[in-house]
């Protein structure tokens, strides 16, 4: 997510972290402290997917010191941004957080929801076939697994119909 914001234009920590504050755009879908998004700022420039993009002044306090995407980094939020979401209990904040950011980025979820719908799909059918002969609490498990990617799947369908 942090990279994926970075990826956006020269930033600073601070603004990032708004964005993914409890008021912030992303905040309202996943929340991220601050301290961890200055540690994945850190560990983003260890690995080469963000640089120094200089100085900003501010008002408020200390000089901002700005970041950009370097190449590696467009490609890995790129990928991250479209891929879909493995496993269904990430499904409500990965996939919103994806689609949150597609929408920031004026890209075309169009792909995210077909891959994600694909995935799921056979998902869907498999805990059905398993709920038929679970009890107890298994059954319980397996019908909430059930309930959850079956209204996810609704969900995908709507979006796409509703997409322009």
């Amino acid at each position: 997510m942090v990279l994926s914001l970075v990826c956006e234009g020269p930033t600073h920590g601070g603004a990032v972290s708004r964005l993914m504050g409890p008021d912030g755009d992303l905040g309202r879908i996943w929340r991220v402290p601050k301290g961890v998004v200055y540690r994945s700022l850190d560990r983003l420039s260890d690995l080469g997917l963000i640089r120094s993009a200089g100085q900003e002044p501010s008002p408020q306090g200390p000089v901002r010191l700005l970041v950009e995407a370097t190449e590696a980094g467009q490609a890995a939020a790129a990928s991250w941004q479209h891929r879909p979401v493995q496993h269904t209990r990430d499904i409500r904040s990965e996939l919103l957080v994806k689609l949150a950011l597609l929408d920031r980025s004026g890209a075309d979820p169009h792909d995210l929801l077909a891959a994600q719908h694909a995935l799921l799909v056979p998902v869907v059918s498999a805990l059905r076939v398993r709920m038929a002969t679970a009890t107890g609490f298994d059954r319980t498990l397996l019908l909430w697994r059930y309930e959850t990617a079956s209204a996810t799947v609704r969900f995908l369908d709507a979006l796409v119909l509703t997409l322009p």
